[in-house]
This record gives C-alpha cells, structure tokens and sequence, in this order.
C-alpha cells in the first residue's frame, strides 16, 4: 500500500521497515499494521487535534503535573505555547501509562516507540495469528462472558493498583487474544489519587463492561463490582489480588452538614492563597 504521510519518516529512518495495511480508524487515532525486520507491529498515529472527536476535557487533565511551572502555568490560562503543550502531552499520556501499567503487570499492548506523534507498539494477535479482534466483534457463550469479564475487571484493579484509571473503557477498547482481554488506547488514563473524577470513571468503565457482557450473562447485571473496588482503594486495601464479591453496601451514616462546609471553605482559602502565590511568582 501506499505509505501515509505522517509514516513516512519512520520508513525514511529505518525505525519501520513496511506498512502492511490500516487496521482501525477512530475518533483518536488511524492504526497500521507495520514490519519492523522480521516482526509485525502497530503504528498508531494520532490525528491532529481538530480532527479529533475525543476532546481533551478538563475532566481527565486533572491531575496530570508536569515538572515545569511556566509550561503548567501556560496550559492553565491556554497560551498558544500552553496549547502546544498541553497538545504535547495528552499523546504523551497514552505512552506513559503504557509503560507504567506493563510494568505493573496490566494485560496492554507493549509500546515500542513514540516519534512525531506516531506510538510503535505491539501487535496483539488471535488464536490464528492474525490481530486479535475486539470485545464488540466477538459473540460469547455465558460461561465465556462470565470468565472474560472476571480478567477484565482483574485488569481495572491492576491498573487502579497502579494508581491509574482508564477512563473510558468499553467493548471497543478490548482486545481479545489467545489469553484473555487486553486493554488498549489510554491517552485520556487519569491519575486515580489527583483526578476529582477518577471514582465516577471508574464506575463508569466497570459498568460498560458489566452492560457488555450481561447481554451473555445476564446475572453479571446484578453486581456492583466498580463501588466495591473504589471503597477498597480508598481504604488503602485494594491489592491486585484482593478478593472482590461484586456486593456493595453503601454507607448510611447521615452527612455532617457544617463540617462539609467548613472542608469546602478551607478549601477555597489555600485555592486562593495558592494563586496569590503564582501571581507574585511571576512578577
């Protein structure tokens, strides 16, 4: 096939040797099947930002820090240098939480390389060898779902242990190998300890993948296994092995009003005092 534009280079440095064929477009990213020697890999290249459908809300930036204080601050008041950073580094974030979650064990695909907005990564494969084909293209046996639904919500707790969220986790984004699930495309992963949102995205990933396979199994549709696991977590005693149930029972201990209150004033205080401090930073 004809090379793309944005694969080119790659070829032209030797970094990829072929581009076999496109395997995916999405609303992030197109996906080529790539030869590297004697090996098959993925190119995936990200699109540019108004091509995308994804936006980058707010909702998963928080909590993402970089080491740089006058970037941080140009990305917060949105500069036009901020939005070159912070363009930077929503497709760095899929790359990093790659390599964290691999070395934390996580079933991901294996990230190879990142040049020029281009992430070499390993090719997941099927039982036959070719790529592996996703949650959404696969119909299952209820036995099957029960048990694929069990590995990926042993892959949402490895990857909380990690202190990382997905996000925005679905049939579309799961890939089913020889082995199991293998959990793919991270660039909006939050920080579960920084992101305000991290519980509710939680929840809401283990609720897409409970939907999915309930329409195999539909006694999953009884379980509440993302409440579970986020009081765990938050209770520092959630462990890649710990024992889930799928049961939660909520706390009904009545709210202190005044108490709230008090936290979110004293909240709103050092917010203000911390900007204060920024502002004669850069005077």
């Amino acid at each position: 096939m004809k090379i793309p534009r944005r694969l080119q280079p790659l070829v032209d440095d030797g970094l990829i040797d072929a581009v076999l064929g496109q395997l995916m477009s999405g609303k992030e990213a197109q996906v080529y099947v790539v030869r590297r020697g004697e090996e098959h890999c993925c190119a995936k290249v990200f699109k540019e930002a108004r091509q995308r459908s994804f936006k980058q809300a707010v909702q998963y930036q928080e909590g993402r820090r970089g080491r740089n204080s006058r970037r941080e601050r140009a990305m917060a008041k949105k500069t036009r240098y901020g939005q070159r950073e912070q363009e930077q580094a929503w497709l760095n974030a899929e790359v990093e939480a790659l390599q964290r979650l691999a070395a934390a064990g996580v079933r991901v695909p294996a990230p190879l390389g990142f040049v020029d907005g281009v992430l070499l990564m390993e090719m997941i494969t099927g039982a036959d060898g070719l790529a592996a084909p996703r949650l959404d293209d696969v119909t299952l046996g209820a036995e099957q779902a029960v048990a694929h639904h069990h590995a990926v919500i042993r892959e949402v707790v490895r990857m909380l242990c990690a202190g990382l969220v997905h996000g925005d986790l679905s049939e579309f984004n799961v890939l089913l190998d020889a082995a199991g699930p293998v959990i793919i495309d991270l660039p909006q992963a939050v920080d579960a300890a920084g992101n305000n949102s991290a519980a509710m995205l939680l929840r809401r990933d283990v609720d897409n993948m409970r939907a999915h396979f309930g329409r195999f199994a539909p006694a999953l549709h009884d379980t509440d296994y993302g409440r579970e696991i986020w009081a765990l977590y938050e209770a520092g005693e959630l462990h890649p092995d710990s024992t889930l149930t799928g049961r939660f029972a909520g706390d009904t201990t009545a709210v202190d009003v005044d108490e709230l209150v008090t936290l979110i004033e004293d909240a709103r205080e050092q917010e203000a005092w911390r900007l204060a401090r920024e502002a004669q930073d850069e005077e």
